[in-house]
């Protein structure tokens, strides 16, 4: 089984999810988030962001891992703020040498509900989350429960992947 690191990017609450696939199957290993304080200065919220990461891959060893893209419709103010945060992530999984995929909101949701379903809401996704990964509870934070439909997300397209370059 690989383990795939999901992130669910932000500034203030980064979320993270980690589970283990393979042959089909899902295993839940963490999730959480890492959280900066607004009065902390930038530079020191981003290198707390790279450390937090970095602990993350130094723990798990993740061989994949996916990071839902930004999409900003009412709030553009927060935009290049969570850009840079993105960045550092992106950075830190490059340095680390981890692979990773990004995704959508859409894709995300529709990687976890089915694709049939228009566009699932965030109660159904979670709950979804929660069968997938044979949870007793609904998985909180919402940046965590995020950040696992990310790594659920990846690990179908991953093992998809895998199907098609064998054919």
């Amino acid at each position: 089984m690989k383990v795939i690191l999901g992130i669910d990017p932000g500034l203030a609450a980064i979320g993270y999810g980690l589970i283990a696939f393979g042959n089909n199957r899902y295993c839940y290993l963490d999730h959480g988030v890492i959280h900066t304080a607004a009065h902390t200065p930038m530079g020191e919220r981003l290198v707390m962001i790279y450390q937090g990461i970095s602990g993350l891959i130094k723990k798990y060893k993740p061989a994949e891992a996916a990071i839902e893209t930004l999409y900003f419709a009412k709030n553009r103010k927060s935009a290049i703020s969570v850009s840079q945060a993105r960045g550092v992530i992106l950075f830190t999984l490059a340095q680390a040498g981890v692979p990773f995929g990004e995704y959508t909101p859409l894709q995300l949701k529709q990687a976890v509900v089915g694709r049939g379903r228009g566009r699932p809401d965030k109660a159904q996704v979670q709950e979804m989350i929660r069968i997938i990964l044979g949870l007793s509870a609904i998985p909180t934070p919402d940046h965590g429960a995020d950040a696992l439909a990310a790594a659920i997300c990846h690990a179908g397209r991953s093992e998809l992947a895998q199907i098609v370059s064998l054919a």
